[in-house]
């Protein structure tokens, strides 16, 4: 979503998209803080958390399994993490009894910022702003809500952490400029986290799509009819796992190309997507 707004804003719609922005910080600053607690046991209660029953490491090893040169099975899985990163990837599958209801009730609130940019307060492409808060509230609404073993999956406290980092740059950086204040360390933040933050939350949402899928073969077969036919709904999740990975591509390649307006070459010059 974007920061450009039209050159003579209402204050009293000024005034509340700051708000908007400065609690949107802190209610991802909240989900990011807890989330860290959680992995490092920073208050000595994170190995009080129990796995799901219904757990996603199978998924995630079927996953694994099929990158070539990769031959890792669910009960392999843990033998291939070493020793000192085990503690986290545990702690990892366990992020969700932490801050999963937290981080639905803060994204849920992204649905303003549709009514933002269709009412004009905002000025940027509304069927951009839509596709981006609709594929996380799939997420969180359609994908962790209905299906329990996601919630379990290690990749969830990765898509978290990608998140709320992003959001607290974006969100801080939003509140600033609307208050006419412009730190270059946020935009330089904004423009640039996106290397390593955009593929880790945009490669763990796929991750999650997949591991909701049914592990019988999407082809009808003896298989199939044993351990339980595609639903239709099935098939859809499949198809938005398959289109995610370029969709990953061109968003990747489009903020690229907005970080070199921005920053290269533009010096301080402040500009938004």
């Amino acid at each position: 979503m974007s920061t450009k707004r039209t050159r003579e804003t209402p204050a009293p719609v000024k005034a509340y998209l700051i708000a908007y922005n400065v609690l949107s910080t802190i209610g991802w600053g909240y989900v990011l803080a807890h989330l860290l607690v959680h992995l490092f046991n920073l208050d000595g209660k994170s190995d009080t958390y129990h796995l799901s029953t219904k757990s996603a490491s199978a998924a995630f090893a079927r996953f694994l399994s099929k990158i070539p040169f990769l031959n890792i099975s669910p009960q392999s899985l843990e033998a291939h993490i070493p020793a000192f990163l085990l503690p986290l990837y545990k702690r990892a599958q366990t992020v969700y009894p932490r801050v999963g209801t937290e981080t639905a009730f803060v994204q849920s609130f992204a649905i303003l910022e549709v009514l933002h940019v269709a009412l004009g307060w905002v000025r940027s492409p509304l069927p951009t702003t839509v596709a981006q808060v609709a594929s996380r509230l799939f997420l969180v609404w359609g994908i962790t809500e209905q299906f329990v073993e996601t919630r379990s999956h290690p990749l969830y406290a990765t898509m978290v952490l990608a998140w709320s980092l992003v959001e607290v740059i974006r969100y801080s950086f939003y509140a600033f400029n609307l208050a006419g204040s412009n730190p270059y360390i946020l935009l330089w933040l904004r423009y640039t986290a996106f290397y390593i933050l955009y593929p880790l939350g945009a490669s763990s949402e796929a991750s999650l799509i997949y591991a909701s899928l049914p592990s019988s073969s999407p082809v009808p077969g003896w298989k199939s009819w044993l351990q339980g036919m595609w639903k239709p709904t099935d098939y859809v999740r499949a198809a938005l796992f398959v289109i995610w990975w370029p969709g990953l591509y061109v968003m990747y390649t489009y903020m690229i190309a907005q970080r070199r307006k921005v920053l290269g070459g533009q010096g301080r010059k402040l500009k938004s997507n």
